[in-house]
């Protein structure tokens, strides 16, 4: 058996996703971090990328139901043309219809920057069955991610 490269291993728990997942390169960086040992990595692979890749996670919304969250992540971009972002899905019991979703879009993550933080605060209904969270990458370059976390937040904390 092959021994896997960093490039081809994922941080645990996560799986590749998207439009167009094959487009990007997804693995584990032991050179880039913000804290920690390592960090999730995609970069675009492809010269004219035609969609999007994400790295997730997915999980039962449990006890966030009925609560606000806000979802902290550090990410750092290199040569993004197109956009990028952190971002973060509430899904309910009708397939393939979310009951609350950010994805950065109006205020992406573009060209190169060192590591920064960015917030997601969004509300878990009652009704919530999964929430999915991760980073996106659509067009060239390469974004690297770190230190996500979950946090209740008041409701008087607003949705960004």
């Amino acid at each position: 058996m092959t021994k896997k490269t960093a490039a081809e291993l994922l941080p645990p728990g996560w799986i590749r996703a998207g439009s167009h997942p094959n487009q990007y390169e997804m693995g584990v960086d032991p050179n880039e971090k913000h804290s920690g040992s390592r960090s999730g990595y995609m970069k675009c692979i492809t010269p004219k990328p035609g969609g999007f890749g994400t790295l997730m996670q997915m999980f039962e919304a449990g006890e966030m139901k009925d609560k606000r969250y806000r979802l902290t992540g550090w990410t750092k971009a290199a040569g993004v043309s197109g956009w990028a972002g952190m971002w973060m899905r509430v899904d309910g019991p009708a397939k393939g219809k979310s009951l609350a979703f950010d994805n950065m879009r109006d205020r992406p993550i573009q060209g190169t920057e060192d590591w920064t933080k960015h917030e997601i605060v969004l509300d878990v209904p009652e009704s919530a069955t999964h929430v999915a969270f991760g980073v996106l990458l659509n067009g060239d370059g390469q974004i690297w991610m770190d230190d996500f976390e979950f946090q209740e937040v008041e409701k008087n904390i607003f949705e960004r």
